[in-house]
């Protein structure tokens, strides 16, 4: 069976001890796949398309990569820091110039790419109500590439927001890397980020992805465990 590589930042990054309980969606995936379905994931915190592709991480992907398998391709949250030279990427120019490098990764080695728009950040304005975010652009410049070239597309930013709409500000901190004092390790206490996952908020973004991988049908329903078809 296929090999899902993926490529990507700190929402899809697996994680050890030093960020527990940090949680990437690449970590999580498996549990909506068929057992003989493999995750290789190559995500890395803080890399936008550019700082990727700069430190040379697509090669051991192109590497590895066979016919048959699948590329997930899942960038925003650091190709928008307008503030580092070394990420920031303009939407409409070189993020769909490097997008179209990650997809020709796949396609010359005849696997299957499919792009994934950033996950929403937790952006309450008040308790029901999200603000506009930050992915605006990159979304929409994704969804441009997709269309151009032709790949598959899960639209995870809109699915983030209906689910965070869905349950709220309070609740939603459950999902992200809110963490009261005194329940987690020294280094991570009090911390209140809005971008990085727990285990529950990638379980519930990894199923988004599912309901993706379900909706674009054919070979990428057949990704998934039967008792979700």
């Amino acid at each position: 069976m296929a090999t899902i590589f993926w490529a990507g930042d700190s929402t899809v990054q697996y994680n050890g001890i030093m960020t527990y309980p940090q949680t990437g969606i690449g970590q999580v995936l498996h549990l909506f796949l068929k057992p003989e379905v493999k995750v290789e994931n190559h995500a890395k915190n803080g890399r936008s398309t550019k700082s990727f592709i700069d430190e040379s991480r697509l090669p051991a992907i192109y590497d590895k990569i066979s016919e048959g398998d699948f590329f997930f391709i899942q960038f925003g949250h650091n190709d928008e820091k307008k503030e580092d030279p070394d990420r920031y990427t303009e939407p409409f120019s070189d993020y769909m110039v490097n997008l179209e490098k990650f997809v020709n990764v796949a396609r010359n080695k005849k696997a299957w790419p499919v792009l994934i728009t950033p996950l929403e950040r937790r952006c309450f304005i008040d308790e029901t109500t999200l603000g506009a975010g930050e992915h605006g652009d990159y979304v929409e410049a994704m969804k441009r590439t997709a269309k151009n070239l032709d790949v598959p597309l899960i639209d995870l930013h809109s699915m983030s927001r209906a689910e965070l709409t869905r349950v709220g500000a309070e609740a939603s901190k459950n999902w992200y890397m809110h963490l009261p004092e005194g329940k987690y390790p020294y280094h991570m206490e009090g911390l209140l980020d809005n971008t990085h996952l727990q285990y529950a908020g990638a379980v519930v973004y990894g199923g988004c992805i599912a309901r993706g991988l379900k909706e674009l049908g054919g070979i990428y329903r057949e990704l998934l465990l039967d008792e979700l078809l």
